[in-house]
């Protein structure tokens, strides 16, 4: 009886623990507070290669900052496989645009490129 329980909650930790699919909105907003705050691991995480990159470029630029950053999400679009989310945040007063994709079944930011307006 012993080993029954033990197991299952062994079994219940390890389901729990599980990688979580995050909506577009909530990678937008992980992604932003990241970017703000200079958390590089986690900005790689939930972005692309060539999307961590673009912001990785973008990061020395920014001053660094002791408040913390709230995010809010403005509107969400989908456009074929792409999904547009744009956010404000408390950080910069003008809103952004973040273009996600799927990749490994996950929404991660990608680089819109120069052209690329979206549908905002």
């Amino acid at each position: 009886m012993k080993r029954i329980v033990i197991c299952s909650l062994i079994l219940l930790f390890i389901s729990c623990s599980g990688n979580k699919n995050l909506s577009p909105a909530e990678t937008a907003t992980i992604v932003a507070e990241s970017f703000f705050s200079k958390d590089k691991s986690t900005l790689k995480k939930h972005t692309t290669s060539e999307g961590y990159a673009s912001l990785n470029t973008l990061l020395d630029m920014i001053p660094d900052t002791e408040k913390e950053i709230e995010v809010d999400i403005l509107d969400e679009a989908v456009d074929g496989e792409a999904t547009w989310v744009k956010y404000s945040t408390s950080y910069d007063g003008k809103p952004g645009v973040f273009k996600l994709v799927q990749e490994d079944d996950q929404w991660k930011v990608t680089h819109n490129g120069p052209r690329e307006k979206g549908p905002f």
